[in-house]
């Protein structure tokens, strides 16, 4: 009875990695085991960065509400107190959003901040 080879099996999985690993750069994509490692630590840093990347974006709404609150006169931390005191539930993204392409919705709801944490004279 002659030696079972798995020659099919191999070949598949090894083009599988190499398929996987085909943007890498020298022997990263050409010779297997290099390219095994190279996939694991790819998919290691993708399962990785995907869970950054919800921060990532957190932290550029922040900056971008930031800015466009201190060129009305506050900063973001009394912009974000002022719009939870006065009701206003509107989530950062939108808010960097409204920031970004909408200046003049974002100054009323500025102002609407500041009119409602304003000490009223009575």
């Amino acid at each position: 009875m002659p030696r079972a080879r798995s020659g099919k099996i191999t070949h598949r999985r090894h083009k599988k990695v190499l398929e996987l690993t085909k943007g890498h750069r020298a022997a990263r994509h050409k010779l297997y085991i290099i390219a095994h490692q190279s996939m694991l630590h790819a998919l290691d840093y993708s399962y990785r960065h995907r869970r950054e990347r919800k921060g990532d974006f957190r932290r550029l709404w922040i900056a971008r509400i930031n800015a466009a609150a201190r060129a009305r006169g506050l900063t973001y931390s009394q912009f974000i107190a002022g719009l939870k005191k006065s009701n206003v539930e509107v989530n950062r993204k939108m808010l960097a959003e409204i920031a970004v392409k909408d200046p003049e919705g974002f100054a009323k709801l500025v102002s609407s901040v500041t009119e409602a944490n304003s000490p009223r004279l009575e």
